[in-house]
């Protein structure tokens, strides 16, 4: 999918089309109005949930909200009413350290989840692999759907980042001395780093693998 226009003018039209005014939205979708005004004036983009919020206020698809070459319309699918049972998920290429996900610019894909998945308040965002450092399990070019959290139980497969370098993905062990990020691929060496080392460093788990998907 390709971008061709931006997330202020999507905003701007799809307003129009409705005939729904900036106050009209602060009510439809709980945002604050310094909020919209940003997302009007070209300031920030909204991402995640908020996105979710808009599109279902305006009734229109939330990757054409985003900007993207596709349908206004919201999908049909089987079974269903329009597609207010799921959310859009950013699929990132690399996570660079020091930039909050949300300023992310670098989105190369999307991926839609269950809206049940956000109960709680949880977050998510998708992460392309490359490489073969955790085959055979995961492949170069799967997606894997990762949720936002800081901690990790021992043996879950997680993106870290260490001494502020952009975001790994490994098989986290842990034990008294530290941690180990364990590739899956034994031609790969497993980073040690004990407990003093992840306090200096530091080393940070910044979400966890929920779901990996494999395009044919």
């Amino acid at each position: 999918m390709q971008i061709v226009e931006t997330f202020q003018n999507r905003l701007k039209e799809a307003m129009r089309l409705r005939d729904i005014k900036q106050v009209d939205l602060v009510e439809k979708t709980g945002l604050d109005k310094t909020l919209i005004n940003k997302y009007l004036s070209g300031i920030s983009n909204a991402r995640q949930q908020k996105l979710t919020l808009l599109a279902d206020a305006l009734n229109v698809n939330e990757v054409w909200l985003m900007g993207y070459d596709v349908p206004i319309q919201r999908d049909l699918t089987v079974g269903t009413t329009l597609s207010t049972r799921s959310a859009v998920v950013f699929v990132y290429g690399i996570i660079p350290a020091g930039i909050p996900m949300e300023c992310i610019e670098d989105v190369i894909d999307t991926e839609e989840i269950s809206t049940d998945m956000l109960k709680g308040g949880k977050q998510y965002f998708g992460l392309k692999i490359k490489g073969n450092s955790m085959s055979p399990e995961y492949l170069d070019g799967d997606t894997i759907i990762l949720e936002k959290v800081d901690d990790c139980e021992s043996g879950q497969d997680c993106v870290v980042m260490v001494n502020g370098n952009d975001g790994t993905f490994k098989r986290v062990f842990k034990n008294e001395t530290g941690i180990i990020l364990q590739p899956l691929n034994p031609e790969f060496q497993p980073l040690i780093y004990t407990n003093e080392q992840i306090k200096s460093l530091p080393v940070r788990v910044i979400g966890k693998v929920v779901e990996l998907r494999r395009k044919k």
